[in-house]
């Protein structure tokens, strides 16, 4: 199960310190049933990574660019971010497609640069409220995921994580029930293994709707959510906690 810690543009460097340290610790609690990985700010990676070398816990980024290197300012390419030591790079996340009008297309080129840097994509998926209430949901899903995975070897199954992430419930406080998101994962994981056959089905599948201590044990204990995409509760060592041992109690059963 792999518990990822999205910061977005939060934590000051001190703050940053404190949480990688705290997680260190927890990845070491948890034990080896739970994969717990941090993606901070990009100013924050090598700190962070410093703070995680020698622990169980993993760093990860929240965003790349599609080239090696090149006239692209303010952009990050994948080569630091390997160098960095990163094991994930976040893409296709909802607010990289929203708000910075990243398509199908990017999100692909996206995956396949950080699968040519040795790193494993955690590729975001997931509807609107608009589209879900239009009975869109389930083919805006498969849409984004097949254009992403477009040509790309996946007879690794460790090469790939997926998130779901109902966009609605992102940040409003409101989660998809467990059926829901269940159904989704189930749907997602169907595709995978119609794609690629057996590795596709083994492929991790994360939940990333507002996952919170209180409803993290359900979300966790459905058959095809294999941990989660954290985002707010993230952002508090306590409530990450709560989280990573919610899911190290699921796969302990």
């Amino acid at each position: 199960m792999l518990i990822a810690g999205n910061w977005k543009m939060h934590t000051s460097r001190m703050e940053a310190l404190a949480l990688a340290e705290a997680s260190a610790r927890l990845a070491a609690e948890v034990g080896p049933a739970v994969e717990v990985t941090l993606c901070p700010p990009f100013v924050w990676l090598e700190a962070v990574g410093g703070a995680l070398a020698g622990s169980a816990a993993t760093l990860g980024a929240q965003n790349v660019h599609a080239e090696d290197r090149g006239a692209f300012t303010g952009e990050v390419a994948g080569p630091m971010l390997a160098e960095l030591g990163c094991a994930y790079v976040i893409v296709g996340h909802s607010e990289r497609r929203q708000l910075f009008g990243e398509t199908d297309a990017i999100v692909a080129a996206k995956l396949r640069q950080v699968a040519h840097c040795g790193m494993v994509p955690i590729l975001c998926v997931g509807e609107t409220l608009e589209e879900r209430d239009g009975g869109q949901a389930e083919a805006v899903v498969l849409r984004q995921l097949d254009a992403a995975l477009d040509g790309v070897d996946l007879s690794d199954a460790a090469t790939l994580v997926v998130a779901y992430e109902p966009v609605w419930a992102i940040g409003t406080g409101r989660t998809a029930t467990p059926e829901q998101a269940q159904a989704m994962h189930r749907t997602i994981r169907d595709r995978l293994a119609a794609q690629v056959g057996g590795a596709g089905a083994q492929v991790r599948v994360l939940y990333g709707g507002s996952v919170k201590p209180g409803n993290a044990v359900e979300l966790f204990g459905q058959p095809d959510i294999d941990g989660g995409l954290i985002g707010g509760a993230a952002l508090d060592a306590g409530d990450f906690r709560a989280i990573a041992e919610a899911g190290a109690s699921v796969a302990s059963r």
